[in-house]
């Protein structure tokens, strides 16, 4: 089993600002000053963009302040330097809603990860257009929610997911091989906080069946992508991606199956990041903490 932290002992303190001396001594110092002990930090000026960005975990020995406190404290330093930033407890669990339409094996491994302990994650719901995976996500006692989507009803289903999303204080929607084209007004809404698997590795074969798309052209590569949504489909910011390799002798339907196993681990690396505050938005593209 992995190791479980202990709340109200390890905290994560994430933030981005515009690049400038001094940074790093703000930050350490302030932490020495309340007694912290970081055990890791990871930082990186962006010369292209002139953007900072900063992850630190760290823990204490002794007197352990509130959560409130620190981020209280530290919006001092974080005004001086313009920071955007966010502090929380790291045992803290990000509340994620999983989307998936007929394709399983996305979701079905998600939710062995989560049932394990390995995925820093909650999932109090399952939201698909398809009733196929009912049984398998009750079998983990977790809400499944059926909304077909028509063009008819497709925006009263989005309206209702935005419904449910702030019924359960959702934190991450990840579309586990949703075949669902998102509204641009709910990718907006849910812009930061959303990952996509794509079934290929971007920027090649965008759209739909790109297994065939790769075939068709020979590729002896296929691979997947792990992205944040926006407003173009398969644009967003990309997390992660992977690829393995294959030859002529595979058909499409082979492409598929061996496209399948990169999809789940490019997947649950990207959510598992994301829940570790490890991604951070940068333009079009994010940094990795890895």
């Amino acid at each position: 089993m992995p190791h479980l932290r202990e709340p109200g002992r390890e905290y994560i303190l994430t933030l981005s600002c515009q690049d400038g001396p001094g940074l790093v001594y703000d930050v350490s110092r302030f932490l020495n000053e309340f007694g912290a002990n970081i055990m890791s930090s990871h930082q990186l000026d962006d010369r292209r963009t002139g953007r900072f960005f900063m992850r630190i975990q760290f823990d204490f020995v002794g007197a352990v302040p509130s959560v409130d406190g620190l981020v209280a404290a530290f919006a001092d330093v974080a005004a001086r330097n313009k920071m955007t930033f966010d502090l929380v407890d790291s045992a803290t669990r990000t509340r994620t809603l999983i989307m998936v339409s007929r394709f399983g094996h996305c979701l079905n491994d998600l939710l062995f990860r989560h049932n394990m302990g390995t995925l820093n994650i909650d999932v109090p719901v399952v939201v698909s257009n398809h009733p196929d995976h009912a049984a398998l996500v009750q079998s983990y006692g977790i809400e499944y929610l059926h909304l077909p989507v028509t063009r008819d009803t497709k925006v009263h289903a989005e309206a209702a997911l935005l419904d449910v999303i702030a019924e359960h204080d959702i934190d991450l929607v990840v579309l586990a091989r949703y075949m669902q084209v998102l509204s641009p007004e709910t990718s907006h809404a849910l812009s930061g906080r959303a990952i996509n698997i794509h079934h290929s590795f971007l920027p090649s074969f965008k759209g739909a069946k790109p297994y065939h798309q790769a075939h068709d052209r020979g590729v002896k590569l296929i691979g997947a992508t792990a992205h944040y949504i926006n407003d173009d489909l398969d644009e967003g910011p990309i997390i992660e991606q992977d690829v393995v390799r294959v030859d002529h002798n595979l058909g499409p339907d082979e492409l598929v199956a061996a496209g399948r196993d990169v999809e789940t681990q490019v997947l649950s690396r990207a959510v598992q990041w994301h829940s570790e505050r490890r991604v951070f938005p940068n333009g079009n593209r994010t940094v990795v903490f890895r």
